[in-house]
């Protein structure tokens, strides 16, 4: 069978044919037929353009500018927020330090005062228990001095009476 050369071909469609069987054809010229048909392909697109602007791409593009405009507001407010809850979180700290040292230097002063009153109470206890002391030795001393008085007085009955006993008969003074 035999070709026909390629600049016979009536149809695109059998240059693609060829093209596809590995037939090589001539270049050929682009031939654009302008008739009513792209005339009214490109009212309509015009005309699409015209009317899709307004009613679509416009609300469009406002409602992503809208959207950014939200997004970026977002983050600016975020970020106010988290520096206003560090400068509080600090603010805190701080107030908590003061407060942690007041309160170590109540303890302190209350030790203190608890310490000294305690050295009062012990320096009270030991005057007192002191006293008792010397109160109680002397009054240890008095007996003593009035029982070696009593056994004094009664030493030569007692010395007569046990030397009876031991000796079995009555001694004279």
């Amino acid at each position: 069978m035999l070709l026909a050369p390629a600049t016979s071909l009536p149809y695109p469609s059998e240059r693609m044919l060829l093209a596809t069987l590995g037939v090589a054809t001539a270049p050929q010229a682009i031939n654009v037929d302008v008739d009513l048909t792209f005339v009214v392909q490109l009212v309509l697109f015009v005309g699409l353009t015209l009317i899709l602007k307004p009613v679509l791409f416009d609300p469009m593009l406002k409602l992503f500018e809208e959207r950014e405009k939200r997004i970026d507001g977002a983050k600016v407010q975020a970020r106010r927020i988290d520096e206003k809850s560090a400068t509080a979180l600090a603010k805190y700290e701080g107030e908590m330090a003061k407060a942690r040292a007041a309160a170590a230097a109540e303890r302190e002063k209350i030790r203190g005062e608890a310490l000294r009153r305690e050295q009062e109470i012990l320096a009270g206890v030991r005057a007192t228990a002191g006293k008792v002391l010397d109160d109680g030795k002397r009054a240890a001393q008095a007996e003593a001095q009035r029982a070696r008085a009593a056994l004094k007085a009664d030493a030569t009955a007692i010395a007569r009476e046990v030397a009876s006993r031991v000796l079995g008969r009555e001694v004279q003074p």
